[in-house]
């Protein structure tokens, strides 16, 4: 199981994280009873582990958090008529998708995907951590299992694009952005079927992930696009208990865990 140790502000202790996303555990025969997996002696004072999708749990007693959305090609397609229609406005007005595998993705098509993504980052109101830069990009797509695909609009510029990610037996919709330019369009509709039709071709599953917060906007618009869901999970393993009432004394408890990062 892949964490990422890391120090308390202030307490020179350390807990850990799974990575964000969906890594998780391999897990062969069944989940582990966190009382038995020696964490106590680990140095750690808290660690927050997220489940594989679709996987074993890692351990015994989690926590559903919310759904992952997934078009699943053993299943009939789903898709609403208003998406149907908008899609068939763009491909009539000019709208085209195009795939390149991410080792031969171009400097033009990289700088088309980033303007597009940090686009919509600001319409989003992220925080800084989510502008990651063209060298983070350019290092994630030198891995065979990553795929950009582009909507180009009627003049041939940018108008949506989009990173796939194969891992874990899922294609995963992994990062995508749309032009302020064409937003009225729903280009990115274009984009997830055209996603769902590679998935296809694979022979796996789409990951199209879940919305910020449970049924948000995001959550509803994939909806629209996906035919079951999965459960995101997660752990809140307390392997300090002394130290983490420690660091917790004092604050609320909202659900955020570990409560002394809240």
């Amino acid at each position: 199981m892949p964490l990422l140790v890391r120090e308390i502000p202030g307490s020179g202790r350390l807990d850990a994280i799974s990575p964000y996303s969906y890594p998780g555990a391999r897990v062969s025969g069944g989940p582990v009873d966190p009382e038995a997996a020696g964490l106590a002696g680990s140095g750690l004072v808290s660690a927050f582990v997220r489940d594989r999708l679709g996987e074993p749990l890692a351990f015994t007693g989690a926590t559903d958090r919310s759904v992952v959305l997934v078009s699943d090609p053993s299943q009939p397609r789903k898709s609403r008529m208003s998406d149907r229609q908008q899609i068939r406005k763009n491909d009539a007005a000019g709208y085209e998708v195009s795939s390149l595998h991410g080792p031969d993705v171009t400097d033009a098509a990289l700088a088309g995907f980033l303007s597009v993504y940090e686009e919509t980052m600001r319409v989003v109101d992220a925080t800084d951590r989510y502008f990651f830069g063209a060298d983070y990009f350019r290092a994630l797509l030198a891995s065979p299992l990553s795929w950009l695909l582009t909507v180009t609009g009627p003049d041939g510029d940018c108008a949506a694009s989009g990173l796939l990610v194969r891992s874990d037996g899922f294609i995963h919709y992994y990062l995508s952005g749309t032009a302020d330019a064409h937003r009225r369009k729903a280009p990115s509709k274009n984009l997830i079927v055209a996603s769902t039709d590679f998935a296809e071709e694979m022979g796996l599953p789409l990951n199209l992930g879940g919305g910020v917060e449970p049924g948000d906007g995001l959550e509803e618009f994939k909806r629209g696009f996906a035919n079951t869901e999965l459960p995101f999970r997660t752990h809140e393993l307390i392997c300090d208990p002394a130290a983490y009432a420690e660091l917790s004394a004092g604050r609320e408890d909202y659900g955020f865990f570990p409560l002394y990062r809240r």
